[in-house]
């Protein structure tokens, strides 16, 4: 139906039933959200309001999140005046991983071994990584392994009695790589610029 009726308002990026269109100017953006709204009708359906808005993306001034990604207009550092579409993880997307980093580190698995909560971390760090990895993500996957790193040695320092917070001078950033922990920060890909699609 796009390809056929709507593509002279913007252009349509869809992946299963999330969708975005990207349109030159808001009255087309408008006409497509109600060119939307009638076909999905149509087929029994609506959008949902909550997810459903209009950006205005000039200079960065908003935002979308889609997929997981916040998406964002951002000026270059180089030739002052262009901007460039980037994208990083959402903030849904950073909560729900600290979400499982905090459930793989919490206070009830003091008893369990570091190698073996280790184990648990690196395929979830993984996976959430390489989803994430193709766009502009590494200023989030330097915080995510930031929160790692103070996760597990608050972990090791409760396994160890030790308290107060002065986990970073004993728990060190060589004792974390001694550990195995899967590090996210160098491995972002800048793909092209179809690399969401």
């Amino acid at each position: 139906m796009w390809q056929r009726r709507g593509r002279q308002l913007g252009v349509l990026v869809r992946y299963a039933d999330d969708f975005v269109v990207v349109c030159p100017t808001r009255t087309r953006a408008e006409e497509a959200r109600r060119w939307a709204e009638r076909v999905l009708a149509g087929l029994g359906l609506q959008l949902n309001p909550d997810k459903t808005r209009i950006v205005d993306l000039t200079k960065g001034k908003e935002g979308f999140d889609f997929l997981g990604f916040h998406c964002r207009k951002v000026e270059s550092w180089k030739w002052k005046g262009r901007w460039y579409l980037q994208r990083w993880p959402s903030v849904r997307a950073m909560n729900s991983i600290r979400a499982k980093v905090r459930y793989g580190t919490r206070r009830g698995l003091v008893g369990i071994e570091m190698g073996t909560v280790v184990e648990y971390l690196n395929p979830v760090l993984r996976g959430w990584g390489n989803y994430f990895r193709v766009g502009n993500s590494a200023r989030k996957f330097s915080q995510i392994d930031s929160y790692v790193h103070e996760r597990l040695a608050i972990l090791a320092s409760t396994k160890h009695g030790r308290t107060g917070r002065n986990w970073a001078s004993r728990y060190n950033r060589d004792w974390l790589n001694r550990l195995g922990v899967h590090a996210l920060t160098g491995t972002v890909r800048y793909g092209p610029a179809h690399a969401l699609r």
